[in-house]
């Protein structure tokens, strides 16, 4: 039973140029762009995030970030990957963000009952076991949000990549009420 708004088991019966008659997801997801790029007009904005904020957060799929924090497109960054944790990969991007793009603020959000509480480090092992190659990447499972929220706004205030660290705030968004809690770093 699928908790979404659009079944993943809907079949598909009209798809515009569709590859396969029984269609896949993918093949849903490009008749949806087809429906609306015919809807679409140019909103006239450059890449510059008119809030001046880059938000960091877990690729969970029960977060809607924008409706959460009453963003409208244009207004900031988005950067998510597994967990919402600070890797070198989101320093790259919050790096061209500010640099490049005048963001000058960074929000960091992780969230209730996330995924990387229930990995270990372990994971890359079995990755390792069962294809003949490690990753090169850590899992950054944490047990604790709240420790792994104060690590990440360390890492981004310590970065030497990183222009404006002054502004840096983390929350844990809980997936059952919606509301988000600050957490203060350490002293």
């Amino acid at each position: 039973m699928s908790t979404s708004a659009h079944s993943p088991a809907e079949p598909l019966t009209t798809l515009p140029g569709a590859a396969r008659a029984d269609g896949t997801v993918t093949d849903r997801l490009v008749a949806a762009n087809a429906r609306y790029a015919d809807e679409f007009t140019d909103p006239g904005m450059d890449a510059r995030p008119v809030l001046h904020v880059a938000v960091v957060a877990c690729m969970d799929a029960r977060l809607d970030l924008h409706d959460a924090l009453g963003l409208e497109l244009g207004d900031c960054h988005t950067i998510r990957n597994a967990g919402g944790v600070v890797t070198d990969d989101v320093i790259r991007s919050l790096t061209i963000s500010q640099r490049a793009l005048g963001t000058r603020s960074v929000i960091l959000i992780h969230h209730t009952n996330c995924g990387l509480e229930s990995l270990t480090e372990g994971f890359r092992q079995e990755l390792e076991h069962e294809v003949g190659q490690r990753p090169v990447w850590a899992v950054e499972a944490y047990s604790d949000a709240d420790q792994d929220v104060r690590q990440s706004m360390q890492r981004v205030r310590t970065s030497p990549f990183l222009l404006h660290t002054d502004d840096i705030r983390g929350f844990v968004f809980d997936v059952t009420t919606g509301l988000l809690r600050e957490i203060l770093p350490t002293a």
